[in-house]
């Protein structure tokens, strides 16, 4: 079994109304819960718009910077994900077209881990 990340790509700015957002959200819900019961799913979240990012790097001095502001401007942002462990590239690229179905004409992006089997690599810090 293989790890994949299905990452929901939304416009930048103000959510849609709740009649257009509401359907969509309960579609979501059912696609996870198909999900779960297929024992596919191992982890969802939602994200704030980039405008809440924060983004740390080493400056020329080697000194940490901590500048406000997403990483890159962008007419779309990362505005969810879904982890899925799944045998192959193919039932990921299902459950990526079940998701786009719910949330109509976004993007869902699949990308697989690295790792030994598919496995999420070892982070070598220790566990929180």
């Amino acid at each position: 079994m293989k790890y994949y990340l299905l990452a929901m790509h939304q416009p930048v700015g103000d959510p849609p109304p709740p009649e257009i957002l509401d359907p969509i959200m309960a579609d979501l819900a059912a696609v996870k819960e198909e999900m779960q019961a297929a024992g596919v799913w191992v982890f969802h979240g939602g994200l704030h718009g980039p405008e809440a990012s924060t983004v740390v790097r080493i400056g020329d001095d080697g000194q940490v910077l901590i500048t406000d502001g997403p990483y890159a401007e962008g007419k779309e942002h990362l505005g969810g994900f879904v982890i899925i462990k799944v045998p192959d590239l193919d039932a990921a690229l299902y459950w990526a077209g079940r998701q786009a179905r719910a949330v109509r004409m976004l993007p869902i992006e699949v990308r697989p881990f690295q790792g030994a089997a598919g496995r999420p690599a070892e982070t070598g810090r220790p566990e929180d």
